[in-house]
């Protein structure tokens, strides 16, 4: 493998480790060992600069730069499929947190150059990870980069950087010396951000320290898709949790097969690492084992991705 093909990333040498926790959300269940071999892995997601270049060398549209297929969507209002992405706006109070849509909303023109919608740029965020990229978007990425996306199993050794069993990126304590950890949300979701770690939204990648394996930002900032179909639990699928009857520990799992909803034009991949506003008293996702499910063709502000290689 030549240097500049592993460019910016770093190399994870591979190893058995503990895969999910039985301490927060039920789909991260069971907790179950886990053998990856080793692979080169982006040492930081993958910024705007570097999209950039994607672009201007293919020429790629991305999913939220083109207008929704009626057909993927039955029922739909048809002025209401255009181009665009979903964007966070904080409510002015308190909000009951059972309602997504107090502060997520479809933004026509939102895409990976006009984060907050039509009038903004990314302009001075060059450093700063893309997002408003779907599942394809970063796949064809990589595909450019002679790349590929994680497993689950995967991002999720890498992310503990050798602490095996710990409940973040860093160890159990929540904030370490008394300052986060990462770019997550500080405050009351949704309304109050306290912005204690310096950031309303997304920030530069590698401001904050470090993981053990000396890969940045595997905790908050953006979401990060991975190639993995998402499943309620982790012994869902049978692909990634033994039998309890079995002697033998799974190596590089991957769940390739859909639990597809009928309800949805596309399956979920799961997104790992939480992000900008993932928050202890709504979504404490900024964590190896969290895991959520999206649609592939779901683009939004605060999803990203990084990228690995396997020797």
């Amino acid at each position: 493998m030549t240097r500049a093909a592993t460019q910016n990333m770093t190399l994870i040498a591979g190893g058995t480790f503990w895969m999910g926790s039985e301490d927060f959300y039920p789909e991260e269940r069971p907790v179950h060992q886990v053998t990856v071999d080793g692979f080169w892995m982006d040492t930081h997601p993958v910024t705007v600069a570097e999209f950039r270049r994607f672009v201007k060398d293919t020429g790629y549209v991305t999913t939220a730069e083109i207008a929704p297929d009626l057909a993927d969507y039955p029922g739909a209002d048809p002025s209401l499929l255009v181009p665009g992405s979903l964007v966070f706006t904080p409510p002015p109070g308190p909000v009951p947190l059972d309602d997504y849509t107090r502060w997520w909303s479809f933004v026509p023109g939102a895409d990976w150059r006009h984060p907050e919608g039509p009038g903004s740029t990314v302009d001075g965020r060059e450093r700063h990870p893309v997002t408003h990229v779907s599942w394809f978007d970063a796949r064809a990425y990589a595909e450019w980069a002679g790349k590929e996306l994680p497993t689950e199993a995967e991002w999720e050794f890498a992310a503990r950087g050798g602490l095996d069993r710990t409940a973040f990126t860093w160890g159990d304590e929540h904030e370490p010396k008394g300052r986060p950890g990462g770019n997550v949300w500080q405050g009351e979701f949704p309304w109050q951000n306290l912005e204690t770690d310096g950031f309303a939204g997304t920030s530069p990648v590698g401001h904050f320290r470090p993981n053990g394996y000396g890969l940045h930002d595997m905790a908050g900032n953006v979401w990060e898709w991975t190639a993995d179909y998402f499943t309620a639990n982790h012994a869902s699928s049978g692909k990634n949790v033994a039998p309890a009857s079995s002697c033998c520990i799974p190596t590089n799992p991957r769940v390739d097969k859909a639990e597809h909803d009928p309800r949805e034009p596309y399956p979920r991949r799961v997104i790992k690492g939480g992000s900008h506003l993932c928050a202890p008293n709504y979504c404490l996702r900024y964590r190896p084992a969290a895991r959520q499910g999206d649609t592939e063709e779901t683009a939004t502000c605060h999803i990203g991705f990084r990228c690995i290689i396997r020797p």
